[in-house]
């Protein structure tokens, strides 16, 4: 299945589900603001050269450099992406969003090196989580980018199911639906299979109004996998915000499971990949193709499953279950 937001030390440091960060300070027409809508639209090259020009004029303005390094990390060049956020970070030491992305680059340095590095970067990765969190205790992504790190990474690198739990809890605190997101995800990942199904079952019977508390109970079922719950939460978050552009991954992957209306789970994936930016806070694009893979498997429609595995591949190359889809559908 695929997973999202997972931390796997140190092959796979990935990222959580957190919303786009809005940039301080930016106005309707300025190179900042343009960059922005650049970057929202999914065209990172475009809002890197800007960018860069802009950084040129202004090389200490700070959201300048935050918004290169959030391009460059869409871009997966997170040599890149690091070094602009360290610029931000430098510049505006305060600002939590930074340190939380610089964070997230990090990690990613981590799983693209040897194991060696990536101790030194996987610890660079949690003390910038720490400092986000620090910053502002009340910004519940941050939180989770901590706490998933300390539930996946080891003790040496700052990890340990006690630091996980004792920051869910004050999560718990601040905001119940996300603590108890990340508590389900705690138990989760440590095969607590019983408590993990309280807790989303909890959740999903909750009157959270985000829908993207539901879109990641979803997750939870997809890869139960429990396709009669994972509709239910689909439902709801459909029902809180009919136009969210996460609705056609979501429903796609549905309809693969169901094994109902092949055709329209055709069209919602490809609409998908299509209509909405591959972006790290949404089902990633090598996601979709993966479900696509999926679907035409499941037809018997082998070259064409195969084509959307090596895509996927191309995204996501450290996905071991599409690495074995791909060898199976290849011997077809």
């Amino acid at each position: 299945m695929t997973k999202r937001y997972l931390f796997s030390f140190p092959v796979a440091l990935a990222l959580l589900v957190c919303a786009t960060s809005a940039i301080p300070g930016t106005a309707a027409q300025t190179p900042l603001a343009d960059a922005q809508r650049d970057y929202n639209a999914g065209r990172y090259n475009r809002a890197v050269d800007a960018l860069n020009s802009a950084v040129a004029n202004d090389p200490n303005d700070a959201p300048l450099h935050f918004l290169l390094g959030q391009s460059y990390y869409q871009l997966r060049e997170y040599p890149r992406a690091a070094a602009s956020l360290e610029r931000a970070v430098q510049i505006s030491p305060k600002e939590s969003a930074y340190h939380d992305w610089l964070g997230r680059s990090y990690g990613r340095r981590a799983e693209e090196t040897i194991f060696l590095s990536a101790m030194s970067w996987a610890r660079k990765t949690h003390h910038e989580f720490e400092t986000a969190v620090g910053l502002e205790p009340h910004k519940f992504e941050a939180q989770r980018d901590l706490i998933r790190f300390e539930i996946n990474a080891p003790g040496v690198v700052g990890g340990g199911d006690d630091k996980a739990l004792k920051h869910v809890a004050d999560l718990e605190k601040i905001d119940p639906i996300q603590g108890q997101l990340a508590r389900g995800e705690f138990f989760a990942t440590k095969k607590r299979m019983p408590e993990a199904d309280a807790a989303f079952g909890k959740l999903l019977a909750s009157d959270a109004d985000k829908a993207g508390v539901f879109f990641e109970v979803s997750d939870y079922y997809r890869d139960r996998p429990d396709a009669e719950k994972m509709a239910e939460a689909v439902d709801k978050a459909e029902h809180i915000d009919p136009e969210d552009r996460r609705l056609k991954f979501y429903k796609g992957v549905l309809l693969v499971m169901q094994k109902k209306g092949p055709s329209e789970a055709e069209a919602l994936l490809k609409t998908y990949i299509a209509t909405v930016p591959d972006n790290s806070d949404l089902p990633t694009h090598a996601a979709a193709r993966e479900w696509l893979g999926r679907l035409y498997e499941s037809l018997g429609r082998f070259s064409e499953a195969t084509e959307q595995y090596r895509l996927s591949l191309s995204l996501d190359p450290h996905n071991k279950e599409v690495e074995e889809a791909l060898k199976r559908v290849e011997k077809k």
